[in-house]
């Protein structure tokens, strides 16, 4: 029998509008990692968590922080699209993000969720 690993990962590469994208997801303890670039870098990293503070439960709000790289509107717009689901899917667990995109578009954006869906650790 093989024991299970401590740490799970997953990773997956597609071609997005001509751009090789990959994505790596990993699951810790009390977060999940999740790696999209289009550059084979970590580029831009964001940390999204579900706001505690929010009355109404059945609309979870998130928080986005850039930690390291350019902090703009867009890549909160970005982070808070991909990131919202995972955390979501994995119960309301926050998400360390890692984006350096080529491609921000609503058609690319909508594309690499799928991609993200695809290597799901969580």
């Amino acid at each position: 029998m093989n024991p299970q690993p401590l740490i799970k990962s997953k990773q997956a590469e597609k071609s997005i509008n001509g751009v090789s994208t990959q994505v790596v997801c990993t699951e810790f303890s009390n977060y999940i990692f999740v790696v999209l670039t289009q550059y084979g870098k970590i580029g831009t990293l964001i940390s999204i968590t579900p706001d505690s503070k929010t009355g109404d439960i059945t609309t979870p709000m998130y928080t986005s922080k850039v930690l390291l790289g350019k902090d703009e509107a867009l890549t909160h717009v970005c982070a808070k699209h991909l990131a919202t689901f995972i955390s979501q899917e994995s119960g309301s667990r926050p998400v360390l993000l890692g984006l350096a995109l080529k491609d921000s578009s609503i058609e690319s954006i909508n594309i690499m969720k799928e991609l993200i869906k695809s290597c799901q650790v969580w």
